[in-house]
This record gives C-alpha cells, structure tokens and sequence, in this order.
C-alpha cells in the first residue's frame, strides 16, 4: 500500500443526525487507502456502527461528504465492493451453509453452477469446506461467524466492514478467530475497518487504529501500528504489543477525559 496513493474511500467532515434528535457523528473526518486494516475504537454509543453504516451505504450523511475511489465505479456498484459483517451473524436457519454463503450471489441472479466455486472458495478461507451441508443450529458461535465471514467474502469486496464480530465470543475462540482474520487479510489483501471495544484486539489486528470520542462521535487521534505481519502469539505476549497497548489505552482515556470536559462546559453554558 502506498501512501500517496489516492484512497479508496475518504468521509470528510460527516454527520449523521436522527429524527429523534440524536446526533451519532459530527464532523467525522476518514481516509481509507487500500489494503489497511483500521479499527474504529471508542465508548458505547460513540458512532462507530453508524460510520460503517455510511460507508456501506445502509444510511447517508446527514452533512459532510463521502468521496470513493473513481476505480470503485458508480454508486449503484458498491453492492460488488463493500461487504458488512455484523455483530451477530444474522444467518438464514432454515438454509444450510452453503446456501447463506451463496445468498449475495443469488441476489445478483449468478446461477448456483457459476456461484458453487466461489462459494467454495470462499467457505475453505474460512475454514469450513467441510460443512457446507450443516444447518447453523449445528455450529458453534465461532463457526456461524466465520459463514457470515464467507458470505461477505464470496463477492469479493473491496472494503470489508466487520462491526465487532467477535464480542459475543468466549476468549480462546476469539483469539482463535483474530488469528484467521489476519490469515484472510494476509492471503486476500482488502480494506477492513473492524469495529471494537478491546484495545488489545485493536493493537493485535490493526495497521491503524482510530480513537473516537464520545457521541457525537468524532476523531480524536490516530495511532499506526507499526510492526510488520504475519502477527502470532509471540506479538501479542511481546513488549512492543504491551507498548502499543499502553499508548492506545492512554489516548482513549485522553478522547472520554476530553468529551466529558465539553459536555460540562455545555451543561454550564445553559
């Protein structure tokens, strides 16, 4: 990835406001260039799933600007660029793996004889080959994440937008599932912007991880994680991860410490 290059995706000064006077994001400011792998840390409620769901195009900005890359194509293209994994893996019961796999395809009328090697393609990345005439009711929670990972792979997306996938799971299983992410992310090369609340998982997975503030929800700082993949165990229990970790967890301390201060400058105001 180079840095100059022009990015993938750039939201400039976005906001999003609801009908209920909820304002998620103001003045939110991300580039994206391709083959990062930026996590969105930050306090409950901050905004972090609404900014995946401006980028995936599940809501517009209520201000502010979202410009993509001219080689992402027109709007109407974005379904065959940007895939959402989400916080549960909203699997169809009643379908088995390979049909939930085959899903995106099926909605972009490929025929099953055309789709069947991508799906298999995308089901042994994860894993899974082996399954592919199992029910979700029996996998396990990591195994059911890891078929909403294939689904969103099988189209092979440029932007992959993970929103805290892993946070239900016991912590074997997801140390386990950030092994493999990295694995697909060495292997396939997208963007990913994976949303979390763990500063450990942040630092273990990110080439860059973006610190929010509280809602609205807004960059407060930016911290590259420079150390190099393959990432493995030895990382993770090394001084360097725990030296990250400590900078990543000053500075979101630093973000609440700041949004706090504002909102009772706002309660002395009125």
């Amino acid at each position: 990835m180079s840095e100059t290059s022009a990015p993938l995706v750039a939201m400039r000064n976005a906001g999003r406001s609801f009908a209920n006077g909820v304002t998620a994001l103001a003045g939110f400011d991300l580039t994206l260039q391709d083959g990062e792998f930026v996590s969105l840390l930050g306090p409950s409620g901050c905004g972090k799933s609404t900014a995946l769901q401006l980028l995936s195009g599940l809501s517009e900005p209520s201000e502010g600007s979202i410009a993509w890359s001219d080689a992402v194509g027109l709007p109407g293209d974005r379904r065959n660029v940007v895939s959402f994994v989400f916080q549960e893996p909203t699997l169809m019961p009643w379908a088995n793996v390979f049909e939930n796999v085959y899903l995106p395809l099926r909605l972009q009328r490929i025929s099953r004889s055309v789709a069947a090697p991508r799906v298999y393609e995308a089901l042994q990345g994860v894993g899974l080959l082996e399954f592919t005439r199992a029910y979700p009711r029996e996998l396990s929670g990591g195994m059911r994440m890891r078929v909403s990972i294939a689904r969103a792979l099988v189209t092979k997306p440029k932007l992959v937008l993970m929103d805290e996938p892993f946070a239900a799971l016991d912590e074997i299983t997801r140390f386990k599932l950030n092994n493999d992410l990295l694995e697909l992310y060495r292997r396939l090369q997208k963007t990913i912007v994976f949303v979390t609340h763990s500063v450990f998982e942040s630092v273990y997975l990110s080439s860059r991880i973006v610190v929010m503030t509280s809602r609205p929800g807004k960059v407060f700082s930016e911290i590259a994680i420079d150390t190099s993949y393959p990432r493995d165990e030895a990382f993770r229990t090394s001084p360097e991860f725990a030296g990250f970790a400590r900078q990543t967890s000053a500075v979101l301390a630093a973000a609440m410490e700041t949004a706090n201060a504002d909102k009772a400058k706002t309660r002395i105001r009125f």
